[in-house]
């Protein structure tokens, strides 16, 4: 969907990375600048399947030399990515300004996690230090326990590389309009506090207080994670009044008065305790028996493993085995199809191939080389 967008990548770690995976998923031709061919960026040796589908060169940008492939690759490039701290860049000789007087249409993304201006601009960090700066930690997890990270999913990919892969997207449909690129200063304190926002909108609806501890998710019976008699664990979220109706018809509940009034707050610790026990009597597998297919809102949670093989992600084919590593498709699906995404490259596996089309002064024949598996 996206073939004839052309992303320069400064390899990083984490956020940056998986942005530009997801645009060579959907199509995009991204050529990935590595800092070493033996893996010291943050990459295996062997590769890592954050590259999948792009293309990959060793530069040392510190020389004049990985300069100059920088700004001879983005001279017909729709957008570069870079993750670096602010300033590090224009240090190097590689920022906007720079960059964009080469191609003036080139739209420059840059990924960091605090933001490129702001007290905390300079300081190191990680996905958890940002979702709890934004607001995006406060409510997860059990009230009776510190507030606990879905490691790299809100911060670096939900707050962070989706954020800048939309503004990018945003940034070269308006250079193709205008002919001028812009500057996307993606920071994942300001996504994931973004990300807050249906969150937010619940607040009318008594759904979500303040406080931890006196949610829906965090306090109710009907919309929790149970253990079950293996030690494995099944959701609820049978917040709609039918499926509350049919989740206690299914638990053999129905009649059970201390049921009846779904949204009285006082009495949900005393049946989130009763619901606990009644979990704790069987296994995953056979709640999934009674529950799954249903429409009380039932899940079962989970390893990725597991999900690879449970019928309704192999139906969908989410998930694949390739290059000796568990990945999942690329998403969305367009028509109903999920496309198929590249191979992973080795690092620095197509710099002689890039380097011989640059030798030859037909840059804007680089884009139209078929990408090397």
């Amino acid at each position: 969907m996206l073939s004839g967008i052309r992303i320069v990548e400064i390899c990083g770690i984490g956020p940056g990375p998986f942005c530009a995976m997801h645009l060579a998923d959907l199509g995009a031709d991204v050529i990935a600048i590595e800092r070493t061919a033996s893996g010291e960026s943050g990459a295996p040796a062997d590769g890592s399947v954050l590259n999948r589908g792009k293309r990959s060169v060793v530069a040392d940008l510190k020389t004049a030399e990985g300069r100059e492939l920088v700004l001879r690759l983005i001279e017909d490039a729709d957008a570069l990515i870079e993750g670096m701290r602010p300033g590090v860049m224009e240090r190097l000789g590689l920022g906007p300004d720079v960059l964009q007087q080469r191609n003036p249409r080139l739209v420059y993304g840059r990924m960091t996690g605090w933001g490129q201006y702001g007290p905390l601009a300079q300081a190191a960090g990680h996905d958890n230090n940002y979702i709890s700066l934004s607001g995006a930690l406060y409510y997860n997890g059990a009230p009776s326990e510190p507030p606990s990270s879905a490691i790299t999913l809100v911060g670096d990919v939900g707050g962070g590389a989706l954020y800048l892969a939309i503004g990018l997207l945003s940034g070269i449909l308006n250079a193709r309009a205008t002919g001028k690129g812009t500057v996307v200063d993606a920071a994942i304190t300001d996504g994931s506090a973004h990300m807050l926002q249906l969150l937010l909108a619940t607040r009318k609806k008594g759904l979500v207080t303040g406080v931890r501890g006196q949610n829906v998710h965090d306090s109710s019976h009907f919309f929790a994670t149970y253990r079950c008699a293996d030690g494995h664990f099944v959701t609820l979220g049978a917040l709609e009044p039918q499926f509350y109706a049919l989740l206690l018809q299914k638990l053999g509940l129905a009649e059970d008065p201390r049921f009846a009034r779904q949204w009285d707050r006082q009495r949900w610790p005393e049946l989130h305790r009763h619901f606990a026990e009644l979990f704790a009597s069987r296994t995953r597998a056979e709640w999934c028996a009674l529950l799954e297919n249903t429409d009380v809102c039932f899940g079962p949670v989970l390893s990725p493993e597991e999900a690879a093989a449970h019928p309704h992600n192999v139906a969908r084919g989410v998930y694949f085995e390739s290059d000796r590593q568990l990945q999942a498709a690329p998403a969305p699906r367009f028509d109903g199809q999920a496309r198929r995404p590249g191979p992973i490259p080795t690092p620095g596996q197509h710099t002689e191939e890039i380097a011989a089309i640059l030798a030859g002064k037909d840059a804007h024949g680089l884009w139209h080389s078929p990408r090397a598996g």
